[in-house]
């Protein structure tokens, strides 16, 4: 690349003077901004890439790429060395990528925040998908972390979509799941949607058949099948854990779990430390659509923190994801195996 600079890339900050408060979410849209014109920065000066290849890295398009290299110039980033603490995150990135051939990766800087900084992140990609002029179909899990995600979605009208859960939204007591996303998403947008109206996980094996050769069951199944898109929480599998402390497994099925070397689940699935699905458990009885039937083009998994690193790993080992939205002491960590 002819004359090409080393990069130094450094945080600025507008001046607010004067002027009237701006609110937290369109704050962390502009950090989130930033954030991302530092990576195509670093990719485009120190990682040698095309444009074409920043755009498929970020997942935007060609153009945006432009946008956020001339907005790292112009906003006064690109100088002789790289500072920004996003660098370190675009090579946790670009590792990630590289060892678990992901398709997409972003590490986000963490920030100590109470909103997950996983989300905003989450929440671009849900509207990159969302933004598509064809009717497409998004899949999506449920769990904290995507309920967050979704109230980081800008209200956008887009009713040629539909949006379809991945999982049940019902606790073993009965109540509706608080962290069923699906129509919270579709409020936001106008787009249909199709939750699943069951358990998490069945009483029994012949019940979960039961319910599986339901019409409802077989026509969200299908939809999936032709999902472009899939956002799935990666949780992790011990007491206190969501799925347990949520109310979805009980305390004799949380430690059958741990006793079959459960430690994660995608969707209510476990995984051993290995990814594979643990064949035995409440994996029988589960009320969600099959990790591998249909196989998904694109699964991009959501999630972050210290009890996420074996978990995530495990995701990552099975070739459950094939995109990754996590954090750098997260990413730093799954690294670390």
């Amino acid at each position: 690349m002819a004359g090409k600079k080393t990069t130094r890339i450094q945080a600025t900050k507008p001046s607010t003077a004067g002027l009237a408060p701006v609110p937290a979410i369109e704050l962390d849209r502009m950090k989130r901004r930033l954030d991302q014109a530092t990576r195509a920065a670093w990719l485009y000066y120190v990682g040698d890439k095309t444009q074409d290849e920043i755009a498929q890295r970020l997942n935007v398009s060609r153009q945006m790429a432009q946008r956020l290299i001339a907005m790292a110039r112009t906003a006064g980033l690109v100088q002789f060395r790289i500072e920004r603490r996003a660098t370190e995150c675009a090579e946790l990135s670009e590792q990630l990528r590289t060892r678990y051939s992901l398709s997409f990766s972003d590490v986000v800087p963490f920030s100590g925040q109470d909103t997950p900084d996983v989300a905003v992140s989450a929440a671009e990609q849900i509207e990159a998908v969302l933004a598509e002029t064809d009717p497409v179909i998004l899949a999506i899990g449920s769990g904290r972390t995507l309920r967050s995600a979704v109230t980081q979605v800008f209200p956008s009208p887009c009713p040629q979509h539909r949006i379809v859960s991945l999982v049940g939204n019902i606790t073993r007591l009965g109540r509706a799941s608080p962290y069923e996303v699906v129509q919270r998403l579709s409020d936001l947008t106008g787009a249909e949607y199709h939750p699943m109206p069951m358990p998490v996980v069945a009483d029994s094996i012949e019940e979960a058949a039961q319910m599986r050769s339901q019409r409802v069951y077989r026509l969200l199944h299908d939809l999936v099948r032709n999902a472009h898109t899939q956002f799935v929480g990666v949780g992790n599998v011990a007491r206190g854990a969501p799925l347990h402390q949520d109310g979805f497994v009980s305390d004799a099925e949380m430690d059958e779990l741990i006793a079959l070397g459960a430690v994660g689940e995608i969707c209510g699935r476990a995984l051993d430390r290995d990814g594979r699905i643990v064949a035995h458990g409440t994996n029988a009885r589960v009320m969600a659509i099959p990790l591998d039937d249909p196989p998904a083009p694109t699964r991009i998994g959501v999630a972050a923190g210290p009890l996420k690193v074996e978990a995530l790993r495990a995701a990552l080992r099975g070739g459950w994801l094939s995109g990754l939205i996590t954090d750098e002491p997260t990413a730093a960590a799954i690294l670390q195996d």
